[in-house]
């Protein structure tokens, strides 16, 4: 049982190189539902938009 605390002490403890690539990959994330998002509803953002644009004219 003490052997497998240590080992998992030893190889999980090292995560100093993985938060930038954690960061990137949550960023790389919101980057395409946002991209898939504005892709779905951009015709409906616009049409939304151009009619609040006429009614505060």
């Amino acid at each position: 049982m003490k052997n497998i605390i240590t080992f998992c002490r030893k190889h999980f403890a090292h995560d100093e190189g993985q938060t930038l690539t954690e960061y990137a990959m949550i960023i790389l994330f919101i980057v395409v539902l946002a991209i898939v998002a504005v892709t779905l509803l951009g015709e409906s953002i616009i049409v939304v938009m151009w009619q609040e644009a006429a009614h505060a004219l």
